[in-house]
């Protein structure tokens, strides 16, 4: 089965984005065609500092490869270095409406904080080029987090829409989200998500050990002393039971059972240990990869890899429609 997954290069990663996301890809590559590629297309929808751009996409792909990717088995490239992105794109924008698109969540979220004046196109028919991305490569599972579920089902709109048209062309991806820590909250304000802009409440994967431990221990709690998974009436302990259970790879439930004879301080502790425990020779294989030129090796074959395999599903759209 072909898993897809893209992500991107906009903030710095958090913990959240590692229980989320990048530690689960590990399994599937062994039973799956994984393809990852580095959204920077998608950055481009809001203003980014070029540098930042070009530094953060060779972070990820570092990030990826620690993770327990072997590039081997999966296909790790870059979404701007295969053009059948931006062509396939270009076409599908004529199966997505205006009505549709605008009642995006991330859309409605975005331009909210924006002058009304100056949104620009990109932030807008943000979906199509998701939806290119994810059909380009026939792609059955769509792993990703709570908040991207409405995009895969758009995408599964516009697959209907081109093959109640057209014939069954276009293969229909179903989202996949993790179940454990599937959603890590900020550690300052568990009643939001982890989001690569809250120095205090995100914890960062390039963060020390140090850093690390001093904000899962500064983490809010809630009243009361009984470390129980009550996310209304207690979401801070409920975030860190999540982060425990995701890290130890156990249920919610054991999670809660372990820690019912104990204090808030000592909770937070383990719940640091168990997250040092993974991230600390996480972050050493990292640097190593980051300090070597296989970043640019792995993009450099992606890329090749991806096209042969993103050109086909475009060839036979362009045919479909009548371009070929």
């Amino acid at each position: 089965m072909r898993v897809l997954s893209g992500i991107k290069p906009t903030g710095r990663l958090t913990l959240g984005n590692y229980i989320g996301s990048l530690r689960n890809f590990k399994a599937f590559q062994n039973e799956n065609e994984v393809f990852i590629f580095i959204a920077d297309l998608h950055a481009l929808t809001l203003p980014i500092e070029p540098d930042f751009l070009r530094s953060n996409t060779r972070d990820l792909v570092a990030f990826y490869l620690a993770a327990g990717l072997d590039p081997k088995k999966c296909v790790i490239f870059k979404q701007s270095s295969v053009s059948a992105h931006a062509e396939l794109n270009a076409i599908l924008q004529n199966f997505l409406y205006m009505g549709e698109l605008s009642r995006m969540t991330q859309f409605k979220d975005q331009s909210l904080k924006m002058d009304q004046n100056a949104i620009g196109l990109g932030l807008f028919a943000y979906p199509v080029l998701m939806a290119s991305d994810i059909v380009l490569y026939d792609s059955k599972v769509v792993p990703v987090g709570e908040d991207q579920i409405q995009h895969v089902e758009i995408t599964r709109d516009l697959v209907n829409r081109f093959n109640n048209r057209y014939g069954k062309i276009l293969v229909m991806p179903e989202a996949k989200v993790t179940k454990v820590g599937a959603r890590i909250m900020s550690l300052s304000d568990p009643t939001v998500k982890m989001s690569k802009s809250n120095e205090k409440g995100d914890v960062y994967l390039n963060d020390s050990p140090s850093v690390i431990r001093k904000k899962i221990m500064s983490a809010v709690t809630d009243s009361g002393n009984e470390v129980k998974f009550d996310p209304e009436n207690k979401p801070g302990i409920s975030n860190l039971l999540t982060i425990y259970a995701a890290m130890k790879n156990i249920s919610i439930i054991e999670a809660e059972s372990h820690f019912k004879e104990s204090r808030y301080g000592d909770f937070k502790k383990a719940v640091a240990e168990a997250v040092l425990e993974e991230i600390v020779p996480f972050q050493e294989r990292y640097k190593s990869i980051l300090n070597s030129s296989l970043v640019e090796e792995v993009l450099e074959d992606g890329a090749i890899r991806a096209s042969k395999v993103a050109n086909i599903t475009l060839n036979r759209v362009k045919k479909t429609v009548g371009l070929l």
